[in-house]
């Protein structure tokens, strides 16, 4: 019997639609249930997309074929290139987006998109049968299908906290998901409570701008999509403000802290380690005479402002109190107050790297729902969920990026194999190879796997890989040609013996000033950067490749076929249960594994190698 889809996502908001955008898009029939219309693609807390570490991941959505690139760059209203004064291994876009077209998008994307349908409805129930899900129970109706990819967010059996005030609801009043995370319970999932919030929302025209600081974008071009770009010039976008606490807002926030529904000990799950309260970093960073207050548009069509920095959970007189001691905002008037949301969340070491269940085959789970915090690393996880619900029905090997390749590969190592204590967030330091995930080589890293699977078409992949052979040929020009081959130059650096190459590796010198425009013409903004960058930084990238060489002979360890590691002689009763309990799939996994020692994977090795 024919299923009714081939694919069902539970869930609309930022892994969800990437995950049903990948399927749908690989031509494959696709439902997308969720608890309200108005949730898809929503940005409940800040309307930004990007920062640090998080702007390279919604690069590398792009690079495979994802939709969070292009429509942030559709919907910009302002972009930042971050950190620009450092290293080009922690540079990063970040885009303040309009929140309304941002979801006005994805929603017509949805109306134009023939293998994809939006019901709005919860989802009761899964339906399993022999530890393989069949299907899903709606309020509407059952649905059988093939998969089933749980993109539930913050909605599972959440609870909003303002105060001791508590609300059974989801973000922005939204309906709750009721008996999922039960069922899950039950078929053997086990249950984490985590917490994270928002700050208030203030209306615009209460806002003293004259007292702050003005914020601008980057002058010059910056998107995020490789092939839809879409730039916005610094005049026409709208500009931030910042402004900061004093020690009127702490005392006010201390004097108070007993009514926080955090510190009553009315919540009990755990919040983010790096996107704390306002209560938490005045407690936890008590020596700073101040916190950073970003004021950032939400909306063309809104009349209010995200004061970016003020997280809380106090309750509503002592939010006005303490935010109309902030200078700028004495006269701020409230729109919605802050709120914290716990939720429930299962524990990602429950996850193959694939993203699907070890317990019910052919069920994935994406976004945070499996514990992470964030648009960008909910958005990968969707597209790779998706991707590899649609490798698995066409018996292909999932899609399993390694932590030199992506990101992306590294937060789901991390998460599957390490599991989480508190919402986890992407950072820079988390990527041991940072140099070599940048920003502007994404397409070089991903684009193949994009092509591959069949979310990046033939012209896109044809005109970068004419992009990439521009590159080369620049490279060799410069290696081939010395100073005196350009007028000038020799007078202007020095020694015509030196090339062109060696030049370049100058930090103050650039491209466009040793070669002529025709030779450059042809050459994407992107495409200049990336040979700056292969040029300056030659040595250490050689440096990284030849440790990652080192460290892949682990990775290319298979150790899946170890049924149970009781087999393996002198493991540690520690490390048999985690091995057994997490089921790394290559050498190198379970080295990341906590409590896993270097005597444990020469055991394993021996093991293999006398088997």
């Amino acid at each position: 019997m024919k299923n009714d889809f081939d694919v069902i996502v539970i869930g609309a908001g930022h892994a969800g639609t990437e995950a049903a955008f990948a399927c749908a898009n690989l031509g494959y029939k696709t439902l997308m249930c969720t608890l309200s219309a108005d949730s898809v693609a929503e940005t409940p807390c800040n309307p930004s997309i990007g920062g640090p570490a998080k702007g390279v991941v919604t690069r590398e959505i792009d690079a495979l074929g994802g939709m969070q690139g292009i429509a942030t760059d559709a919907n910009q209203l302002q972009m930042k290139l971050l950190n620009s004064s450092k290293g080009a291994g922690v540079w990063a876009l970040r885009a303040q987006i309009d929140k309304i077209s941002y979801h006005n998008w994805f929603i017509n994307q949805i109306k134009k998109n023939k293998y994809l349908t939006l019901l709005e409805t919860e989802v009761k129930e899964l339906i399993i049968e022999n530890k393989k899900v069949v299907g899903v129970k709606t309020t509407n109706k059952n649905f059988s299908c093939s998969k089933v990819i749980i993109t539930s967010g913050t909605y599972m059996k959440a609870i909003t906290h303002i105060g001791d005030i508590k609300q059974s609801e989801g973000p922005n009043h939204h309906k709750r998901s009721e008996t999922l995370s039960g069922q899950l319970k039950d078929l053997g999932f086990t249950i984490i409570r985590l917490k994270t919030g928002t700050p208030p929302r203030i209306y615009k025209d209460s806002i003293d701008y004259d007292e702050m600081q003005i914020e601008t974008g980057t002058k010059g071009k910056y998107c995020f999509s490789h092939f839809h770009p879409r730039y916005v010039p610094l005049n026409k976008q709208q500009v931030c403000f910042l402004t900061y606490t004093n020690a009127q807002t702490h005392k006010i926030i201390k004097d108070n802290i007993h009514k926080s529904a955090m510190y009553s000990g009315q919540i009990h799950g755990i919040g983010p380690r790096y996107c704390p309260s306002i209560e938490d970093k005045i407690i936890r960073f008590a020596d700073k005479p101040r916190h950073q207050v970003f004021i950032e548009p939400e909306s063309m069509s809104l009349d209010t402002m995200y004061l970016q920095g003020l997280s809380t959970s106090l309750p509503k007189d002592v939010q006005e109190k303490f935010v109309h001691s902030i200078v700028g905002l004495k006269r701020a008037k409230f729109k919605k107050y802050a709120y914290a949301i716990e939720y429930d969340a299962i524990d990602a070491r429950e996850l193959w790297p694939s993203l699907e269940s070890k317990l019910i085959k052919g069920l994935y789970f994406a976004g945070q729902v499996n514990g992470t915090s964030g648009y960008e690393e909910a958005a990968c996880q969707g597209l790779i969920a998706g991707i590899n619900a649609i490798n698995s029905l066409k018996n292909k090997k999932p899609l399993i990026l390694k932590r030199n390749e992506a990101y992306i590969g590294v937060l789901i190592d991390d998460i599957v194999t390490k599991g989480v204590n508190d919402p986890y967030r992407l950072l820079t330091s988390r990527a041991e190879h940072r140099l070599l995930l940048r920003n502007d080589n994404a397409d070089d890293r991903l684009i193949k796997y994009g092509y591959k699977v069949g979310l990046i078409n033939k012209k896109h992949y044809n005109l970068y890989l004419t992009q990439d052979k521009l590159i080369k040929k620049t490279i060799s020009f410069l290696r081939s040609h010395k100073l005196s081959y350009i007028k000038g130059l020799s007078k202007k650096f020095g020694n015509s013996s030196h090339n062109l190459y060696d030049l370049l590796k100058r930090p103050e010198v650039k491209l466009k000033q040793i070669l002529k425009p025709n030779q450059l013409k042809n050459l994407t903004l992107n495409s200049i950067k990336k040979i700056e960058i292969k040029v300056k930084f030659e040595g250490y990238i050689k440096n990284q490749n030849k440790y990652i060489d080192r460290a892949n002979q682990y990775e290319l360890i298979d150790i899946s076929k170890i049924k149970d590691f009781k087999a393996v002689k002198h493991l540690s009763l520690e490390a048999i249960d985690k091995l057994n309990r997490i089921r790394p799939l290559t050498l190198g996994q379970a080295q990341r594994i906590s409590g896993i020692n270097l005597t444990d994977l020469v055991a394993i090795k021996y093991y293999l190698d006398n088997e």
